[in-house]
């Protein structure tokens, strides 16, 4: 098995002279296990970043600037939260071109998340399942991560629960992230839809958003005025909602005026991915299998929403081609993740090529 500190090394030795190719350093990442080539990768990026080197393996970027929730995108393409939930690797990211960074989820206290291995390639499917379980630092640590970075460019912090507060609770958890990442972000992304956290995905019944973002659009108005600044809050949802869950979540976005919508989450299903190995492990699945559900998802939420609302669409992106199927289904921007695992850093420039004269 290839060994984790020969890769990062490989790195540090090569990055000064060349820029290794990702579909040369792929096959030994995927020969370790997936949260171990997680980290490996992202630490090889900072090194990159350090040499200055890291936005030479992307391409040339392109100024395909959108205009969304009042704030200017360099283009439509980010990252999606997940990647990098303690903000620990924001500069490094930012090299990749994408036009806006997601960081978290974040919850008020650390915690380790579910037990290891908790994320599983398909790579049969260009898929992963992960059951992550909100593994971070705590609210501070990110925080402090933030306020090191010199990226200056549009940062989404995505707030959850701990995973010991009631779901009765769950209220307080998100107005203390709300608070305390308020004057940080230049959006504030809600979660309630990730399946690894124990009946998180309730809040996504009518009474209870109804109530959980009734309570932080009122402290996003309070914040808003203490700091002298508006900052967008969006809330992250399910692809596996029905129909008339969807309507349900876009009349309530419409009525309290919550600035947009992120869509999708990973999803519980398993379609597409029934025989191959992994696929019994419990927890979320992401990448391919998931592109067609999500865009589903986008184009009925964008109906109901009147273009009153704007959508983030993200799931299932691996080629330009998918970004430009979830913006013709109504979303304004994408994100990427798994794409990112399978494709490598040049999806960020395909997408915002593909998309340059689209939306």
């Amino acid at each position: 098995m290839a060994q984790p500190g020969k890769i990062v090394s490989l790195c540090r030795s090569s990055c000064q002279e060349r820029v290794i190719s990702y579909s040369l350093l792929r096959p030994l990442l995927f020969r370790l296990e997936a949260e171990t080539a997680h980290h490996v990768t992202l630490k090889a990026l900072r090194v990159a970043h350090g040499f200055g080197v890291a936005s030479l393996s992307t391409g040339p970027a392109l100024d395909a600037p959108r205009e969304v929730m009042g704030l200017r995108f360099p283009n439509p393409v980010g990252l999606a939260a997940g990647l990098d939930k303690n903000g620990e690797y924001i500069d490094a990211l930012a090299d990749l071109g994408f036009g806006f960074i997601e960081v978290g989820t974040v919850t008020p206290r650390p915690q380790p998340g579910n037990p290891r291995p908790r994320m599983f390639r398909l790579p049969q499917a260009e898929a992963i399942i992960n059951r992550m379980g909100f593994n971070n630092d705590g609210i501070e640590a990110l925080l402090a991560n933030v306020a090191r970075a010199r990226y200056r460019g549009i940062l989404g912090i995505n707030i959850g629960k701990n995973f010991d507060t009631p779901v009765e609770r769950a209220v307080d958890d998100y107005l203390i992230g709300l608070r305390k990442v308020y004057a940080h972000a230049s959006y504030v992304t809600v979660n309630i839809s990730s399946p690894n956290t124990a009946d998180l995905r309730q809040l996504q019944e009518r009474e209870a958003l109804l109530a959980l973002l009734g309570a932080l659009k009122r402290e996003q108005a309070a914040l808003a005025e203490r700091h002298g600044k508006y900052v967008p809050l969006t809330v992250k949802i399910a692809p596996d909602l029905t129909v008339e869950a969807i309507h349900d979540v876009a009349a309530i976005v419409r009525e309290l005026r919550v600035d947009g919508v992120i869509a999708t989450n990973t999803t519980v299903s398993r379609a597409g991915v029934e025989n191959l190995p992994h696929a019994q492990e419990s927890g979320g699945l992401s990448g391919a299998p998931l592109t067609a559900r999500a865009t589903e998802v986008v184009r009925q939420l964008c109906a109901a929403l009147a273009g009153e609302v704007p959508v983030i669409a993200v799931g299932g992106i691996l080629s330009g081609a998918d970004a430009v199927e979830k913006v013709r289904a109504g979303a304004s921007l994408v994100q990427i993740y798994s794409g990112l695992i399978y494709r490598g850093p040049r999806l960020v420039a395909e997408a915002v090529a593909a998309l340059h004269d689209v939306g």
